[in-house]
C-alpha cells in the first residue's frame, strides 16, 4: 500500500484548482482593486481611433509600455489631439484582458504633460497649417472702414462683450450681432466654430449677416486658450468669407486663431476701435476736410479770375482786328468795278476771232461729212443684219426637227398613256367585282349567323332558364331547388318561383277549336311571375 499512497506528498498538493477562466477574473478583480484610481505619465505611441471612436494608445517610457485605452466619450472630451510622441498624464483604472492576458490601463482624462508639451504641440501644429497656406498674407482681406452690422462671437455672460459694447457705443454706435459661444472647456472649439460657420452661413441681404466678425476672449493660461489653437476653429477662421478680427487673451498671448485671422487686436477692447472709427474724430476730419475743400476751391477760383485777366489784357480789341478785314474789303470792292468791264472786252475780242468760221459753206461741208459716215454706217448693218438673219433660219432649222422628234415621242407616250388607262379600268372593274363578291359572302354569313343565333331560338318559343345566380337550370330537379329563377325569352328577362308541383298537361285542342288563351302569370311581392 505504501507504494501506492507515498507519505512524502508535496505541500501544493492540496492547493485549490482554478480554471483558466476563473484564475483570469480572480487577478483582473484583484488588480482593478487595487489599482482602481491611478495617475500615469508617459509618451503616447501608436495612436489608434477606431472607426466606433474608441482611442487605443501605447503609454510607454524608456523601460516599460502601457496598453492604454480610452472609451469615445471621454475621447470626445480631450481638449487636445493625441499624437504620437505627445507627453501625457492619463487618469483612470488599471484593467486586464483576459482574452490575451495582459494588464492595460482605462483612461478617462488626458491631459498634455504640463506647458512645454502644449507648446510643443502648439509649434508642431503652427508649422502643419502654414504649410498648408493658412497664414499667407495674401488670404487676408480688408477690415471695412465702417461696418453697418458687426458679429461678436464670445461668452454672452462675461467681461468682454460688455468691453466691446461700450467702446463700440463710444467710438461709433452700429449694430451688433453676439453669437453665444463657451470661450473655455471642451465644447468650446466647437461652438465657436459654429458661430464663424454661422455668420458665413447666412446668405448675401440677410439684415442678420455682418459686416464684420470679431472673435473675442479675455486673457488666460495656455490650457484656457487652448480651443483658439484647435485645427477646427483655425480653419474656419482662413474659410471665412466676411473679414474677421481674433481678440483673444491679453497683449502678449498668442493663439493659431491671430495667424488665420484677418486682423489681430491686442485685446477685445482693441478690437472694437479697430472695428469702427470715433464719431467725433471722423466728424472734425471731415469738417476739417470740408473747409480745405472750401478754402481749396476760393483759391483756386481767384488764381481763374487772375489769369484771365491777364490773358484778357494780351487779347487785342476786336474793333482792331476788323478794321484791317474791312479795308481789303473796299479796296475789293474797288477793283470790281474795273475788272468786270476787262474780262467783258477780252470776251468779245475772241467771239470776233471765232465768228468768221460759222459762215454756212462750212457747215453744209460739215453735214455732207456726216451724211457719208452714216451712209457707211447703214451699209454695215445691212451686211451684219443678213448674217444674223442667216444664222437665226439655221437655228430654227434645227429646231424644228428637234420639235419632230420630240412630238413622235410625246405620241409615243400618249400611246403609253392610253394603255396604262384602260389598264385602270380593268383594275377598277375587277376590284368592284370582287367587293361585291365578298360583300354577298358577308351578307349570307350574317343571315346564317341570325338564323344559327340564340335570339332567333328565342323568337321561336323557346326560352332560358337560370337561378338567381345566374347559373342555368337543365332539369326539374334543379328547378325546384332553385326556387326563385329568371327567365330569358325573346323580348327581355321576367322573374319565376317554382311551387314544386308538375303541372297537368293541356288537352288536345280540337281541329276546329281556338286553343283557349294563357292566363296571365300572377305577380309576387316583388314583382316576379309563380310558375305551376
Amino acid at each position: 500500500m505504501s507504494d501506492f499512497f507515498p507519505s512524502d506528498r508535496p505541500a501544493s498538493a492540496n492547493l485549490h484548482e482554478f480554471s483558466v477562466s476563473e484564475l483570469a477574473g480572480s487577478i483582473k478583480r484583484t488588480i482593478e482593486n487595487a489599482y482602481d484610481r491611478v495617475r500615469v505619465r508617459g509618451e503616447l505611441g501608436r495612436v489608434t481611433i477606431a472607426k466606433s471612436g474608441h482611442m487605443y494608445a501605447d503609454l510607454k517610457d524608456d523601460k516599460a509600455v502601457i496598453n492604454t485605452i480610452m472609451w469615445k466619450g471621454s475621447v470626445g472630451r480631450l481638449p487636445f489631439r493625441p499624437e504620437e510622441g505627445l507627453e501625457v498624464v492619463a487618469e483612470g483604472k488599471l484593467s486586464t484582458f483576459p482574452g490575451r492576458s495582459n494588464y492595460q490601463l482605462i483612461a478617462d482624462t488626458m491631459n498634455p504633460a504640463g506647458a512645454g508639451a502644449l507648446m510643443a504641440l502648439l509649434e508642431e501644429r503652427k508649422k502643419k497649417l502654414a504649410a498648408e497656406g493658412l497664414f499667407a498674407a495674401d488670404r487676408k482681406k480688408a477690415i471695412p472702414f465702417l461696418p453697418r452690422t458687426i458679429g461678436v462671437v464670445t461668452s454672452p455672460t462675461g467681461a468682454v462683450i460688455r468691453d466691446i459694447l461700450h467702446r463700440i457705443r463710444d467710438r461709433f454706435p452700429v449694430h451688433v450681432i453676439v453669437w453665444p459661444a463657451l470661450v473655455q472647456g471642451d465644447k468650446a472649439a466647437e461652438q465657436v466654430t459654429a458661430g464663424i460657420r454661422g455668420f458665413n452661413a447666412l446668405p448675401e441681404g440677410h439684415p442678420s449677416r455682418p459686416d464684420l466678425i470679431i472673435v473675442a476672449r479675455g486673457g488666460g493660461s495656455i490650457e484656457d486658450l487652448w480651443p483658439f489653437n484647435e485645427e477646427i476653429v483655425v480653419r474656419a477662421t482662413a474659410d471665412s468669407v466676411i473679414p474677421l478680427i481674433s481678440a483673444v487673451g491679453h497683449e502678449t498671448d498668442t493663439t493659431l486663431i491671430d495667424y488665420a485671422s484677418d486682423r489681430r487686436a491686442p485685446t477685445p477692447t482693441g478690437a472694437a476701435e479697430i472695428a469702427v472709427p470715433v464719431r467725433t474724430e471722423l466728424m472734425e476730419r471731415l469738417n476739417g476736410l470740408d473747409q480745405r475743400l472750401i478754402h481749396g476751391l476760393t483759391q483756386w477760383t481767384k488764381r481763374q479770375e487772375r489769369d484771365l485777366t491777364a490773358i484778357a489784357a494780351r487779347l487785342p480789341r476786336a474793333e482792331s482786328l476788323l478794321d484791317m478785314r474791312q479795308q481789303r474789303f473796299d479796296y475789293a470792292e474797288g477793283r470790281l468795278g474795273s475788272a468786270l468791264q476787262t474780262t467783258l472786252l477780252r470776251k468779245e475780242g475772241a467771239f470776233e476771232k471765232i465768228g468768221p468760221r460759222l459762215r454756212p459753206q462750212a457747215l453744209s461741208m460739215g453735214l455732207r461729212q456726216v451724211e457719208g459716215q452714216l451712209t457707211q454706217t447703214s451699209s454695215r448693218l445691212a451686211k451684219s443684219l443678213i448674217r444674223v438673219t442667216e444664222r437665226n433660219e439655221q437655228v430654227l432649222t434645227g429646231l424644228g426637227k428637234r420639235l419632230e422628234a420630240r412630238t413622235a415621242k410625246l405620241q409615243d407616250t400618249q400611246q403609253q398613256d392610253t394603255a396604262l388607262a384602260n389598264l385602270d379600268t380593268r383594275l377598277t372593274h375587277a376590284f368592284e367585282q370582287k367587293i361585291s363578291r365578298k360583300s354577298e359572302s358577308l351578307k349570307r354569313s350574317a343571315t346564317m349567323l341570325e338564323a344559327l343565333s340564340y335570339q332567333a331560338t328565342l323568337k321561336r318559343g323557346y326560352a332560358i332558364v337560370r337561378t338567381a345566380d345566374g347559373e342555368l337550370v337543365r332539369t326539374t330537379q334543379a328547378a325546384t331547388q332553385a326556387g326563385d329563377m329568371v327567365l330569358t325569352l325573346s323580348d327581355g328577362d321576367i322573374g319565376v318561383r317554382t311551387t314544386g308541383d308538375a303541372p297537368s298537361p293541356p288537352p288536345a285542342p280540337t281541329p276546329k277549336a281556338k286553343p283557349a288563351p294563357k292566363p296571365a302569370p300572377s305577380s309576387g311581392k316583388d314583382g316576379q311571375g309563380s310558375l305551376f
